[in-house]
């Protein structure tokens, strides 16, 4: 079994044209779902309003390995994840859900660092080898 991969990067939240916030993003990308990254932010910057037991827990976003690739070079995404490059060396990722959208400014080069890395573990284009499909349909049928 291949060793998961995960980057502690800073992002700004756009708040506003003039006003954001620095987060920490924790980057991640499990082998057993090698089509899959994943996006973990500060439970205090959940859209969220309700305050419930989760009070604490990072909010995660998991969407394709591929988008994120993609939006570094050209506008990617449909539905709840978009990604686009923008001036500079900067990545945004547009994050949309019922209660608003969240717009997030990455520096690419982290971002270039956490997809390089997890090429290592699981290369583009060989990630139906890592799929374990019993286990995906076990996960499906709780």
């Amino acid at each position: 079994m291949y060793a998961s991969v995960e980057e502690t990067v800073q992002a700004r939240l756009i708040l506003s044209p003039h006003r954001s916030a620095r987060l920490r993003v924790v980057l991640s990308y499990l082998p057993e779902d090698p089509f899959a990254v994943r996006m973990a932010f500060p439970a205090e910057f959940s859209l969220d309003e309700v305050v419930d037991d989760r009070s604490g827990e990072d909010i995660v976003w998991v969407f394709a390995r591929q988008l994120l690739s993609s939006g570094l070079e050209l506008p990617a995404g449909v539905g709840d994840v978009h990604v686009r490059p923008a001036l500079g060396r900067r990545t945004m990722v547009e994050l949309r859900a019922p209660e608003g959208t969240a717009l997030l400014q990455f520096d690419s080069t982290d971002l270039r660092r956490f997809l390089w890395r997890s090429r290592l573990v699981v290369p583009e284009g060989e990630e139906h080898l890592h799929l374990d499909a019993d286990r995906a349909l076990a996960q499906l049928l709780g």
